[in-house]
């Protein structure tokens, strides 16, 4: 089967788990943005050690330098019959250049899937996570509990909450992705590749409701 698909969604709204589930069903590479860019640092290539110097400094990397790693990855052999983004376009101008490395290469984008999620689902989930000071074991108040608050199940320390959890910061986090990717949606909505799924059911309910606004168009 042949499936090129993206999965476009807020912090915390489930891509990565249903971005593991889909592709490997499809057979096809999962790959995210966050992976493309530390497999290139490691791998130390041209691309990967000029996003390195962004990243050192907390900078972004620009679109260059991402579109630039996105076309060395999808021209890997691995992702000839097809791929799951997840993180990838962030931008309309990453979108556009995407599109015209799919030209150049003669083959379609099939769906743009966006993962509906509300604010408060949203601050929810990344909020609730806590870890342990002393072992560094993570936790979630809601998924992945401890048996006892405040105390961590392996060591017994204490557990506290990050900073880049508190609400101020996630609320931050969403207001910057909700601005950055609004366009974007647009973009996609005006080809008319975009589906919204409700992606605050359960896994499995969130994976069947992914396969049926895709329709993809299998080939053998």
């Amino acid at each position: 089967m042949s499936a090129r698909v993206i999965f476009l969604g807020p912090p915390g709204a489930g891509k990565g788990t249903q971005a593991d589930r889909l592709a490997t069903e499809w057979g096809v590479p999962h790959i995210a943005t966050g992976d493309m860019l530390r497999e290139a640092v490691q791998e130390g290539t041209r691309l990967g050690l000029e996003a390195k110097r962004y990243m050192d400094s907390g900078a972004l990397v620009p679109d260059e330098v991402v579109i630039g790693l996105a076309e060395e990855r999808l021209g890997e052999p691995d992702a000839a019959r097809g791929w799951v983004l997840d993180g990838f376009p962030r931008t309309v101008p990453q979108a556009e250049a995407l599109d015209s490395l799919l030209r150049r290469k003669g083959i379609d984008l099939d769906r743009v899937i966006f993962f509906d999620v509300s604010r408060d689902e949203l601050l929810r989930r990344l909020t609730g996570r806590r870890v342990c000071r002393q072992c560094g074991t993570a936790f979630h108040l809601v998924f992945s509990p401890p048996a006892k608050p405040d105390r961590c199940d392996r060591c017994g320390g204490p557990l506290y909450q990050r900073a880049d959890d508190a609400e101020s910061a996630v609320a931050h986090r969403l207001e910057v992705y909700t601005k950055q990717t609004a366009p974007l949606l647009d973009y996609y909505r005006q080809r008319g590749i975009l589906t919204t799924v409700p992606a605050e059911g359960k896994v499995e309910e969130v994976t069947s409701a992914i396969r049926h606004g895709l329709r993809l168009k299998v080939t053998s």
